[in-house]
């Protein structure tokens, strides 16, 4: 089943923080950052700014993005809803919007380098760390539609 994209509402921080905090603890490299109470408050901040756009299968949030301007600041999907193509959907969403994406993956997690490389992004910069709230080393990359400069 396809699952229905839309805005977050504000009555969703707690089940879209869970989605990030348990992303976040199993993903190499970021366990144990924040806390749950930590990625509730995030989350309920980028809801707050209007960024969050969720998909929602069978009545649950099984993913969601935050999308700042161009910037992708945010894209998790709930570990029993991997595999599924739900980020990609989240991604497509975002392709419509706007013909530039840039988004922050953090050098260890293997598994958002190859999610992002899979779908068309290309490596732009790394950081070393000193730029980013997590103090951790990281990889911009780049997605631009066909036919525009960069």
């Amino acid at each position: 089943m396809t699952p229905v994209l839309r805005p977050a509402r504000s009555t969703e921080t707690g089940s879209l923080g869970a989605i990030l905090y348990d992303s976040v603890n199993t993903a190499e490299g970021t366990a144990g950052l924040y806390s749950l109470a930590e990625t509730i408050a995030f989350c309920g901040v980028m809801i707050d700014r209007s960024w969050v756009t969720v998909a929602e299968q069978d009545g649950r949030a099984v993913g969601f993005m935050a999308l700042d301007g161009d910037e992708i600041c945010s894209l998790y999907v709930a570990a029993d809803a991997q595999g599924q193509g739900i980020g990609q959907q989240l991604l497509a969403f975002a392709r419509q919007q706007v013909s530039r994406l840039t988004v922050r993956a953090v050098q260890a997690n293997i598994g958002a380098q190859r999610f992002y490389l899979r779908h068309g992004f290309t490596e732009q910069v790394r950081g070393n760390g000193r730029d980013n709230e997590e103090n951790l080393p990281n990889i911009t990359y780049v997605w631009q539609r066909e036919g525009r400069a960069a």
